[in-house]
């Protein structure tokens, strides 16, 4: 802080931000990670089961207390991190030991400039003002570039010189870039005109002597050009009127020996011969050429690399020279001032009055009355603060003792029980069917399977909260009917609680995901890398709905552009009114899309109204599909985190945007090409576990074929399906390949121990519901499968689409022989297919 004002300020606002957040550890649920936050940005079903926070009631008297006895500050200047950002203030003592060292400072920057290459150094002066790099503008880079490899061969003929001295090249420094001395001594204290003097003369001299060898050095290089294109082109003349002779001679030569009587194919040859003879005496005299100017050049170089290391050393004395004026002026700076204080200091001790020492000294007892003051008020209201902070920690920790207390003695019945069992199971002393160990079994299972519920609210205050009923996305931890699968299922449950207490990766995913909502606040949000990594890590739950939307629109905002508004509604009214053939089918999969979440689970459900719109208005809008089986849970998905209209394009996006044409149509052409092209990614990323497939005969594309076709949904526990949802709406259906892998290789060593086909074929029907860990799950899917261009899976596509259709048009050609094989054989007319049967 600059001021003792703004220190104070600064104090007070601590001291605020500490108050709030010691409430808000108050006022958190206990639980906050199962039961997350509401916010403005949610919606859907899932928005509505959230509970409102229990708040403890906050010290009101210390609130009151707290307002009065705050000190009114304002900050005087920038606060905070502009505040940081600016430079400190140079005191004058700095400034005086700076100019004194000012020798030391040029040779410690020379000196950093010498452990670099020769190709990145700069010409580099700081000011004791603002410390900045001088750099050259683009027009002197340019100059300067054109004369590198002069500088290369000096600086390996000059080593021995520049050994002893600074490693500087001042034939470097364009003239627009250098500062003369007498600017940087000047600019941190005013100076005589008397004192620089000498600067001026060095400056001058050395710039003038540069100017004058780059200017040389040019006209020089020129001349030598010009020269050098004359003689070439002398040479090649030369050259040319050679071979004209030559050819000329060897055609008469021919010619005479022709009218002789020599066979033609001899001639022939001769010609060829002499062709390469004159080809290789060409080239040789081309080498020659290039001999003599290597030569040539070489003597040139010499004798400017001699010429350039007695400018060198001339350079290198004047800097000695340079250090010694800038040492003696300093010097000299420091004595003036030294004389100039202590003469003033005696002149206002003499001239000051008795009057004015009262008046200060008044002052100064003013303003340490108004110090004490709110020193005071500032130390009463920290010692309010931290009392009320202290009695709010004391009753967490009672709250937290009592809690402990409860479970340890739930902990020691439990245990009491298990004793009792175990001894009875050591030593039973009647027959199992009179045995009291199945009433204590049969008390432990119904202990281990009750789910938490509000019904005793005292108990449930000191309860652990472990596994409830519905988890926050209105699935079921628990089910009702098979005892087995309850205990599987709370066992389940009961891991996945320990996975989010024990991770803390969730807090900084939600920090990372505020500082990035916050940035983009004021603007739109746009595609980027970061915006892909959050999304890949998850969407926290309270702000899932609004990208969820974002990510929707982003698909679909060239069809949204071009409907009228209300579309919804008009597709949906359409549907409500007229015959729609979808509606009977639709009707019969509500109640059977996911009987497992309340949301539901009964036709009285508010989801199962909003799930028959979305799928009647579908159906009104791509009757070529209407409807298809898992279209349903794909829309009650999407119902959990959008709204009736968002859900409906979001829809559109998944069937018209990122799958392929007939996809969900009554073939399921698409679906069929698509597990196709994961078999061939199974043999390339897990060429281990699809031999093993192969070895058995084991068909996993039956297993797989779902997973396309809704996403995941059924398949694989909550938390990681709609973290599945997250990339897939934003990244598309390369998600679904990568993710399909990410869990066979998660399973990789579990299946390959497996010897036989039915037990290989029972465990892929339910080991995705055991896998639990999502971060180590994305880290497969986005890590390990490393690379995965989409222009492969699109290739591939594009293959195995042209087999499946020559496959279908087979099939149906069998079917059509099959009906008229029917109809003329009196044996085969009573069999039916099963699409006869259901028509």
């Amino acid at each position: 802080a600059a001021t003792r004002q703004d220190m104070t300020y600064w104090l007070q606002e601590l001291q605020q931000k500490r108050w709030e957040y010691c409430n808000n550890l108050d006022a958190a649920k206990r639980d906050s990670r199962t039961s997350p936050t509401p916010s403005d940005f949610s919606k859907g079903l899932v928005a509505k089961d959230n509970p409102d926070l229990s708040c403890l009631s906050q010290n009101a008297s210390a609130e009151r207390a707290r307002n009065i006895l705050a000190v009114e500050t304002s900050p005087t200047d920038l606060v905070g991190e502009q505040a940081a950002s600016q430079p400190a203030p140079v005191q004058p003592s700095a400034i005086n030991f700076s100019l004194k060292q000012w020798s030391t400072e040029i040779k410690n920057s020379m000196s950093s400039l010498r452990k670099g290459n020769n190709e990145n150094r700069k010409s580099v002066f700081y000011t004791t003002e603002e410390w900045e790099l001088l750099d050259p503008t683009p027009k002197d880079l340019e100059d300067s570039i054109a004369l590198e490899e002069k500088r290369k061969h000096l600086a390996e003929g000059s080593k021995g010189l520049t050994s002893s001295a600074f490693p500087f090249d001042f034939g470097r420094i364009p003239h627009k870039t250098r500062r003369p001395l007498k600017d940087m001594i000047g600019s941190s204290k005013n100076r005589n005109s008397s004192d620089s003097s000498p600067t001026e003369w060095y400056s001058g001299n050395g710039n003038k002597l540069v100017s004058e060898l780059q200017l040389k050095y040019q006209s020089q290089q020129e001349e030598l050009e010009k020269l050098k294109k004359d003689l070439l082109s002398q040479k090649e003349l030369v050259r040319l009127l050679q071979q004209t002779v030559r050819s000329s001679q060897y055609d008469k030569y021919f010619a005479s020996r022709l009218c002789e009587g020599v066979p033609k194919d001899k001639l022939e040859l001769l010609h060829q011969k002499d062709d390469q003879i004159l080809g290789l005496n060409n080239q040789l005299e081309k080498l020659n050429l290039e001999k003599d100017s290597l030569q040539q050049e070489v003597k040139n170089l010499k004798c400017k690399v001699g010429e350039l290391n007695e400018q060198l050393g001339m350079l290198m004395e004047t800097i000695q020279a340079k250090d010694e004026v800038i040492m003696k002026l300093s010097r000299q700076l420091s004595e003036c001032e030294d004389s100039t204080s202590s003469q003033s200091g005696a002149v206002n001790s003499s001239v000051a009055t008795c009057t004015n020492k009262e008046l200060q000294e008044l002052d100064r007892l003013k303003d340490n009355l108004q110090g004490y003051k709110t020193q005071n008020k500032f130390l009463n209201k920290e010692i309010l603060e931290l009392s009320a902070l202290r009695r709010n920690a004391e009753a967490r920790e009672r709250e937290w003792q009592a809690k402990y207390t409860s479970l340890e003695a739930k902990l020691c019945q439990i245990e009491s029980k298990y004793l009792i069992l175990l001894q009875e199971m050591k030593t039973p002393v009647c027959s199992e069917e009179q045995s009291p160990a199945r009433e204590v079994i049969t008390q432990l299972l119904e202990d281990a399977l009750k789910a938490e519920t509000s019904e005793q609210p005292e108990q449930a205050f000191f309860k652990p909260h472990l596994v409830s009923e519905y988890d926050i996305y209105g699935f079921q931890t628990v089910p009702e009917d098979d005892d087995e699968e309850k205990l599987v299922a709370k066992s389940r449950a009961l891991d996945l609680r320990s996975l989010s207490l024990s991770e803390n990766r969730e807090i900084s995913t939600g920090v990372k995901w505020e500082n990035y909502l916050a940035s983009t606040m004021n603007r739109e949000m746009m595609r980027c890398v970061e915006l892909k990594n959050l999304i890949r890590s998850g969407i926290p739950h309270e702000h899932r709905s609004k990208m969820w939307k974002w990510c929707v629109n982003l698909h679909v905002k060239k069809f949204k552009d071009s409907t009228d508004p209300g579309y919804f509604q008009t597709l949906l009214q359409n549907a409500l009114e007229k015959q729609n053939p979808a509606s009977k089918q639709i009707e019969l999969d509500l109640l059977r899309t996911l009987p497992n979440n309340k949301h539901y689970s009964s036709p009285t459900s508010e989801g199962i109204q909003k799930l028959r719109n979305v799928l009647l208005a579908f159906s009104w809008r791509n009757p070529d599909i209407g409807y298809c089986q898992g279209l349903n849970r794909l829309v009650a998905i999407a119902l959990l985190y959008l709204e009736q209209e968002d859900a409906f394009w979001c829809l559109v996006t998944i069937v018209e945007v990122f799958m392929p044409r007939d996809y969900y149509t009554k073939t399921l052409l698409g679906s069929q090409v698509d597990q196709r092209v994961f078999k061939d990614l199974m043999s390339e990323k897990l060429p281990r576990l699809h031999a093993h497939f192969e070895q058995y005969k084991v068909d996993y594309t039956l297993i797989t074929f779902n997973w396309f076709l809704v996403v995941f949904v059924d398949s694989v526990v909550s938390d990681i399906l709609f973290k599945i949802w997250d990339s897939f709406l934003y990244e598309g259906p390369k998600v679904i390949f990568r993710f399909a892998l990410a869990l066979f290789k998660y399973k990789e060593e579990e299946i390959l121990k497996l010897q036989d086909s039915m037990s290989i074929f029972k465990y892929l029907r339910y080991f995705t519901r055991t896998i639990l860990d999502a971060r180590k799950l994305t880290g497969i899917a986005f890590g390990d499968l490393n690379p995965f261009p989409l222009r492969q899976i699109r290739n591939r596509r594009t293959y195995h689409l042209e087999k499946v259709r020559l496959e279908l048009t087979e099939l149906e050609a069998i079917r059509e022989d099959f009906l008229r094989e029917r109809e003329t054989c009196v044996e085969k007319r009573d069999l039916i297919s099963d699409d006869e049967e259901d028509s």
